[in-house]
C-alpha cells in the first residue's frame, strides 16, 4: 500500500512543535591569533611549549597553501540497527549529493558523525547545522556546536547528541536536508543537500 503523504495542516503542525524546541546558545568568540603568534608566546617556557604542541596538533607535512584552513570529509549516520554503512562521501562534487538518499527505519536511534580536517589555522566556533524540509516546508531546524581545533596531519571527528527517527504513518517519506559547516566569523566551509527517506522497515 502506497504511503499516505501528510496534509500541509499536518507538516506545519510537526513543523511548529519542533521549532518550539529550538534553543539558542550565546556565544562570544575569543580574538583568534595566528599560529605564528601563538608558537613565539612564552616560547622559552618547556612546560608551556609541550602544550602547545599537544593544543596545535603534530603538523608533520607541509601544507599546500591552495587548500582550504577546513575539509570536511564526510558525512555518517551512525545507526547500530543499519544493514550497512550510512556514508556521504564529501571530497567530490556534492551538487552529485543531492539525489543520494538514506533509508532510515522509523523510530531508530542514530546520531551523525562529520569528519572534517584543519589544515592551516586554529579555526574559532565551528557549527554544523541541517535544516529539514518535506514538500518544501521547513520542518526542522538543528545547529550542534563542534567547536575550536588546531592543525594536525589527521582528521577530526565530532559526533551530534542521539537523535530518534520519527515513526508513524504521516512521518514516513522522504526528507531533503541542507548541512551547513560554519564558523564564528560566518565562514562557509562546506553546503550539501542530501536525502532522508524514513520508512517503516529497513527495506520494503
Amino acid at each position: 500500500m502506497a504511503e499516505q503523504e501528510p496534509t500541509p495542516e499536518q507538516l506545519a503542525a510537526i513543523a511548529a512543535e519542533n521549532l518550539e524546541e529550538e534553543c539558542t546558545v550565546t556565544y562570544k568568540a575569543p580574538a583568534l591569533k595566528s599560529l605564528q603568534e601563538i608558537e613565539e608566546l612564552d616560547k622559552d617556557d618547556e612546560s608551556l611549549r609541550k602544550y602547545k604542541e599537544i593544543l596545535l596538533g603534530n603538523r608533520s607535512t607541509i601544507v599546500d597553501p591552495n587548500v582550504p584552513n577546513v575539509q570536511v570529509t564526510r558525512l555518517t549516520l551512525v545507526c547500530a540497527a543499519a544493514p550497512q554503512p550510512l556514508v556521504l562521501d564529501l571530497t567530490g562534487d556534492v551538487d552529485k549529493l543531492k539525489k543520494h538518499s538514506f533509508v532510515l527505519k522509523e523510530g531508530v536511534e542514530y546520531k551523525i558523525k562529520i569528519n572534517f580536517k584543519v589544515n592551516k589555522e586554529i579555526v574559532s566556533g565551528l557549527k554544523y547545522v541541517q535544516t529539514t524540509t518535506r514538500t518544501g516546508i521547513t520542518l526542522d531546524k538543528a545547529e550542534y556546536m563542534v567547536g575550536s581545533y588546531g592543525p594536525r596531519d589527521t582528521e577530526y571527528e565530532f559526533l551530534t547528541t542521539q537523535e530518534d527517527a520519527p515513526k508513524g504513518m504521516f512521518v514516513r517519506g522522504t526528507y531533503t536536508i541542507k548541512s551547513f559547516f560554519t564558523d564564528d566569523d560566518k565562514h562557509n566551509h562546506l553546503t550539501w543537500e542530501w536525502q532522508l527517506n524514513i520508512k517503516k522497515e529497513w527495506k520494503e
